[in-house]
């Protein structure tokens, strides 16, 4: 909406000219809070991996018109009544009001926003979006924090306690170290024999939803806890279950283990290929093999493989080519990145001790487990006296999430950005779960 910055809920239909269906019809007049903000951070996600400087620009007032939009929401408590008429989410009940997924998301996005504002050269709002995700942070924490649950609530009018908000709490940073850990536990302790449920939606198990869970164990230091999820979960029931179609893509199901989402009145509309449920790619790359690209120069490399014994896993973007491949067994670690030439970014390897050697025999060597502006390239890792990564993971129980104060933006360099990609390159990746 070019007057208010309000995004919609759902485009047009893809053909120019053709009438819009009733059901799209229905969908412009409906307003989404939460996935406002999920189409700001895909323009996020675009850039980082394209390094699409020029697209950025191109839209930037259009990010920051739209991330204002969702600030006028914030009352004089620091955080966002989510209106009767913006209610519409993933198909969730009981959005609304101090919800605490709606504000963990806009807190996410404030942090991305001020990511952003430094690669177009543009800081002028950093502050004030500083001080919003300054707010929202501690109201949450005074006003929907249940330490007898370990659990954030859905608002302060209910006693639920949901997951997708306190998933969303972690990665954002809304939640320190000590809740992190608390809430991650807490969520553990609630899985039924089929998977995470989502209090919610009823008696739902959401894959959707459960991919944020599954980032916040990691980022919490527990990526055992996500390891089991995705085994039994995915693996084990969505793909191996008699009930099911050997596709890990299934949009929901009853925690009873019917293919019986609560949302739809007809069991047959439930998709069973489900582009929204395919959370254990992104948390295998990015977490247990460790890479995460923070934007078109930088990266940071974190391998958080809990007990897994071997993972692999790769992707190409318009910046190059990014991998890791993992292995332990015998009290040894071995451990090998590529990153593309050009960059440079941040190694960690909590509990290792020794180097890393590239193939042009350069050596870096690793101080309490981490070496900084590593230049982009293959890398192997040189370990030491035996040392191993930590049986939680490349955090080492160290809290991989926000700090209750907001990001330190990494500054843009453009060393390797090509302001010229128009498209995201296919992603792939292959993890094994060698347990």
């Amino acid at each position: 909406n070019a007057t208010t910055g309000q995004l919609r809920y759902a485009a047009d239909t893809l053909h120019p000219g053709q009438p819009a269906g009733q059901f799209f019809q229905g969908l412009n007049q409906v307003y989404s809070y939460t996935y406002h903000m999920y189409n700001l951070l895909a323009l996020n996600n675009y850039y980082v991996y394209s390094g699409d400087l020029e697209f950025l620009l191109q839209n930037w007032y259009r990010f920051t018109f739209g991330l204002n939009y969702s600030l006028t929401s914030v009352d004089s408590t620091g955080l966002a009544f989510v209106a009767d008429n913006a209610t519409a989410d993933w198909l969730r009940v009981g959005m609304g009001a101090h919800n605490i997924e709606a504000n963990s998301i806009l807190a996410y996005t404030l942090t991305r926003a001020m990511g952003l504002a430094y690669a177009v050269g543009d800081t002028s709002q950093n502050a004030r979006w500083q001080s919003y995700y300054d707010n929202i942070t501690s109201a949450a924490n005074a006003l929907l924090w249940d330490e007898s649950a370990g659990l954030y609530t859905d608002n302060q009018t209910t006693t639920l306690h949901p997951q997708d908000g306190n998933s969303w709490a972690i990665i954002s940073g809304v939640a320190n170290s000590t809740r992190a850990a608390t809430i991650s536990s807490a969520l553990h302790a609630r899985w039924g024999p089929y998977g995470a449920p989502a209090p919610e939606a009823g008696t739902t198990v959401s894959p959707f939803i459960s991919g944020f869970e599954l980032q916040a164990h990691y980022i919490a230091g527990q990526p055992d806890y996500a390891n089991a999820l995705m085994e039994y979960m995915w693996g084990d029931f969505m793909l191996d279950d008699p009930r099911m179609t050997n596709s890990t893509f299934n949009e929901g199901y009853d925690v009873s283990g019917a293919l019986h989402y609560p949302a739809y009145a007809d069991d047959a509309r439930i998709s069973h290929a489900h582009g929204w449920s395919t959370g254990p790619l992104l948390a295998l790359t990015n977490y247990a093999a460790g890479l995460h690209v923070l934007n078109s120069s930088t990266w940071l490399v974190q391998p958080q493989p809990g007990n897994l014994t071997s993972v692999e896993a790769g992707f190409t973007t318009a910046i190059g080519t990014f991998s890791a491949t993992y292995s332990s067994g015998n009290g040894s670690t071995a451990y090998s990145f590529q990153t593309p030439p050009g960059t440079t970014g941040t190694v960690m390897l909590s509990g290792i001790s020794g180097s890393l050697r590239s193939t042009n025999g350069t050596m870096v060597a690793l101080v309490s487990g981490m070496a900084k502006n590593v230049e982009g390239g293959n890398w192997t890792l040189v370990a030491s006296g035996g040392s191993t990564l930590g049986g939680n993971g490349g955090a080492n129980g160290t809290y991989a999430g926000g700090n209750g104060s907001g990001p330190t933006p990494v500054p843009y360099t453009g060393a390797a950005a090509k302001t010229s990609a128009s498209l995201l390159l296919l992603v792939a990746a292959v993890c094994a779960l060698a347990l």
